[in-house]
């Protein structure tokens, strides 16, 4: 049967499900509003709309390796406890073998998971990377899921090399790979915020009767500390902290390199929002 327009609408607003959801409901129900919202009801969707409000921060990342491709997401849920749960580790594997094939994974399959689990389901973000024959894919997945990083060595290098140096992606979180991956804004922001420190301590005693040149090797030297806290090559590589990570690549061969990095940690960069924790229960019991 036909199904007014306005009739979709006005259901997906009361229910907030989505329009394919809405008009099968309205065509099971022969076009009664009241009859299709009760469906939708019975069926959880309609439940599962109230939590569209909510903020969806926790959750588990992935990264999955086959052949030429790899693939990492994150999903969210509105709770750890639900991320916990075996429906949500099955739909994350669902999710990231989807995003590997070049699937698109659809609002209906998050809807279907967030009526089933009783919370809002958000595919944050996916990315799929593809090497050539000669590259390798080091994969890491830390604390259960809590941080995934994928990398790609070039030159000689082998799994387990790829995997270590995915393991300290994921723990030391590097921001880029060399001193030239750092946009020069960045650079100039912390050479500005350097020379700031220095005019300040320029003022002690201590510091007002040094040289220039002692003055430029003070900020040299601070400089090649910001370097070696957010550049990879740069870091003490976390399986020998006596060498850089740099230097361990140089240490198993010739033309040894890193070509990329990813590191996806759950909830990083999302505002979570405080919340009465009775309030929370008493809704989740609804």
């Amino acid at each position: 049967m036909s199904i007014d327009i306005k009739l979709i609408s006005e259901v997906r607003d009361l229910t907030g499900a989505g329009i394919v959801d809405v008009k099968n409901a309205l065509a099971e129900a022969n076009g009664d509003k009241e009859k299709s919202i009760e469906i939708l009801r019975k069926k959880g969707i309609a439940k599962a709309a109230k939590r569209a409000g909510k903020v969806a921060a926790e959750g588990l990342t992935a990264v999955k390796v086959a052949g030429s491709k790899a693939a990492i997401v994150e999903l969210n849920s509105e709770t750890d406890f639900a991320a916990k749960s075996d429906k949500f580790k099955a739909l994350l594997a669902e999710v990231v073998e989807k995003v590997l094939a070049g699937q698109t994974v659809t609002e209906e399959t998050l809807g279907e998971a967030t009526a089933s689990i009783g919370e809002k389901m958000v595919l944050r973000r996916a990315t799929v990377v593809e090497k050539s024959g000669s590259e390798v894919f080091g994969a890491y997945i830390h604390m259960g899921g809590k941080i995934s990083a994928l990398v790609v060595l070039t030159g000689p290098a082998d799994e387990e090399m790829a995997k270590d140096v995915a393991m300290h992606v994921a723990a030391m979180n590097p921001r880029y790979i060399s001193r030239a991956d750092v946009p020069a804004e960045v650079l100039e922001k912390e050479k500005a915020i350097y020379t700031e420190q220095l005019k300040t301590q320029g003022k002690s005693p201590q510091m007002r009767d040094k040289p220039e040149n002692i003055i430029q090797n003070i900020l040299k030297g601070k400089l090649d500390k910001f370097y070696s806290e957010v550049c990879l090559l740069e870091q003490s590589f976390i399986k020998n902290e006596d060498v850089s990570v740099g230097k361990y690549l140089e240490s198993k061969g010739n033309g040894l390199g890193v070509k990329s990095i990813l590191r996806y940690e759950v909830g990083e960069g999302i505002e979570k929002a405080s919340c009465d924790f009775a309030a929370e229960v008493a809704e989740q019991m609804k």
